[in-house]
C-alpha cells in the first residue's frame, strides 16, 4: 500500500490509537484529515502530522452525532476534494454490568452505529478513489468480557457489520478492513491490570497488516495468538463461503 499524497480520514484523532494512527500515516506521505470532539487535543495532533510534512486539517465534532458527521463531510471535501481511506476509531466503554439499558445504546450508538453514519457519509468520497474503510474493533468483538458487556457487545456487532459492508462495497470498489485490537496502554484501559502495547505499536502493527492487505488484522502481540485460529476457524470459513454465492435483494443499497 503506497499511501503517499492519499488521504486518510481518521476520527477520535485527538489522542491515543487515533493520533498515533494519523501519526504513522503522515510519516509514510498521506494528509490527514482528523475528527475528534475535543479541539485542543485534535490540534496537537494535526500540529505533529505538519511536523512529517504531510497536509493535515482538524475538524471539531462527534463521529456519533448526524449533523457532526455532514458537517466534517462538507468541510473535508472544500479542503481536499477526495477521500481514500476511512478510519473508524472513535469509540467508548462503561464499565457495567448490563443492567442499565441506556450504557449499552450508548455503547451501541458510538461503537456501532457511529462508524455506519461514517460510512454513509463519506462513501460518496470513496468510490471514485476505490477507496478503504478500517473498523478499529476488538478482542471483545471474538468473545466477550464480562467486565465490560455492552462495550463487547458492541464490538462483536461492529465485526458483523465489517464482515457486511465488506460484501456490499466490494463490487464498488471499497475495501473494508477489521483490526482485532488486544488492549492499548490509552486513557480507556487505564484501570485494566492487563498486558497492554503502546499506541504506537498497534498504530504500526495495523499499517503492517494493511499493507499486506489482511482483511481482519491482528496488530499487537497479544492479539496475534488468537489470529490463525480466527483465519482456519468456522466463522470466517462461513464468511468465505457466503461471498462465493450469488444473492441479490433488489434495491439494496448502503
Amino acid at each position: 500500500m503506497d499511501v503517499r499524497g492519499k488521504t486518510i480520514l481518521v476520527t477520535g484523532a485527538g489522542r491515543g490509537i487515533g493520533r498515533s494512527l494519523a501519526r504513522h500515516f503522515a510519516g509514510k506521505g498521506a494528509n490527514l484529515a482528523l475528527l475528534d470532539m475535543n479541539a485542543t487535543d485534535v490540534e496537537e495532533t494535526q500540529a505533529q502530522c505538519a511536523q512529517t510534512g504531510a497536509v493535515a486539517r482538524s475538524y471539531i465534532g462527534d463521529a456519533a452525532n448526524e449533523d457532526d458527521v455532514v458537517g466534517a463531510v462538507d468541510q473535508m471535501t472544500a479542503d481536499f476534494g477526495r477521500l481514500d481511506g476511512l478510519i473508524n476509531n472513535a469509540g467508548i466503554v462503561i464499565w457495567e454490568d448490563l443492567s442499565d439499558i441506556g450504557h449499552l445504546e450508548q455503547q451501541l450508538d458510538v461503537n456501532l452505529l457511529g462508524p455506519l453514519r461514517m460510512v454513509h457519509a463519506f462513501l460518496p468520497l470513496l468510490t471514485p478513489s476505490n477507496g478503504a474503510i478500517v473498523n478499529i474493533l476488538s478482542m471483545t468483538s471474538l468473545a466477550p468480557l464480562p467486565l465490560i458487556p455492552g462495550y463487547s457487545i458492541s464490538k462483536a456487532g461492529a465485526l458483523s457489520m465489517t464482515q457486511s459492508l465488506r460484501s456490499i462495497l466490494a463490487p464498488r470498489g471499497v475495501s473494508v478492513y477489521g483490526v482485532i485490537l488486544a488492549s492499548v496502554d490509552t486513557e480507556m484501559t487505564r484501570d485494566m491490570d492487563v498486558p497492554k502495547v503502546s499506541p504506537e505499536s498497534a498504530a504500526k502493527g495495523i499499517f503492517d497488516g494493511l499493507e499486506r492487505g489482511d482483511e481482519e488484522i491482528f496488530p499487537d502481540p497479544n492479539s496475534q495468538p488468537f489470529e490463525e485460529g480466527w483465519r482456519n476457524g468456522v466463522s470466517k470459513a462461513l464468511e468465505r463461503h457466503i461471498s462465493t454465492l450469488k444473492l441479490e435483494v433488489p434495491g439494496t443499497k448502503v
